[in-house]
């Protein structure tokens, strides 16, 4: 910068004292801080003495095992089998006898068995009931208690589908499902309409194969 007087000059010279005398005292400010922080940690050490690291403790890290793995796969076999064996569009129409109540039994077993089976011959061990559930809640229950039914030795059960009453048009919609999801059945003889303090037409009586070890 060129100075026209002598005035300027000094005014300049002035300014650079000042702007030098801010850059000495931030830094003795800093080298005071700096030496501050050195006498403290001298102080610190001095205080709690001669220091060793901690003996690390005998540990011993063992793997966890892992996780046994979930059989999705076969629950999904299952379940597909599940709804397989038990189709809902199975016809059962020219396999039930239409008399003056309902009943069904397997080809080759005489006519007495469903008589027997309707009159009390075979008494109720287990029952279960179907009415409210939705189609596939239904047809998955059943087949469930028929195969532990078997299982367990259970000759003679009772399955509530319910009349329809409460069913859009007061249609029984589980009634004709049940009837084929029953026939479809290999552990199922027979089946008739139970009595009507049974359940009547709402409920059925249904014959199974003997279990091993069972007459």
């Amino acid at each position: 910068m060129k100075s026209n007087s002598l005035q300027d000059l000094k005014k300049m010279r002035q300014q650079l004292a000042k702007e030098q005398a801010r850059v000495d005292a931030e830094a003795t400010a800093k080298r005071q801080a700096e030496a501050q922080t050195l006498k403290d940690q001298e102080l610190f050490v001095r205080a709690i003495g001669p220091i060793r690291p901690l003996r690390q403790p005998d540990r011993v890290f063992h793997t966890p095992a892992p996780a046994p793995p979930v059989p999705v796969q076969r629950q999904r076999d299952e379940q597909a089998v599940l709804r397989e064996a038990l189709s809902d569009e199975f016809d059962t129409s020219t396999l039930l006898h239409v008399d003056e109540q309902l009943s069904y039994s397997r080809p080759g077993l005489g006519p007495d068995v469903t008589t027997r089976l309707r009159r009390g011959h075979w008494s109720v061990q287990r029952e279960v009931d179907l009415h409210g559930l939705r189609v596939d809640q239904a047809r998955e229950q059943l087949s469930a208690f028929l195969r532990e039914a078997q299982r367990a030795g259970v000759r003679c059960v009772r399955v509530v589908h319910g009349k329809g009453l409460g069913s859009p048009g007061r249609t029984p919609v589980l009634k004709g499902k049940v009837h084929g999801w029953l026939v479809q059945k290999q552990e199922v003889l027979a089946f008739v309409q139970a009595k009507p303090l049974e359940g009547g037409a709402g409920a059925l009586l249904v014959l199974l194969q003997a279990g091993r070890g069972q007459g």
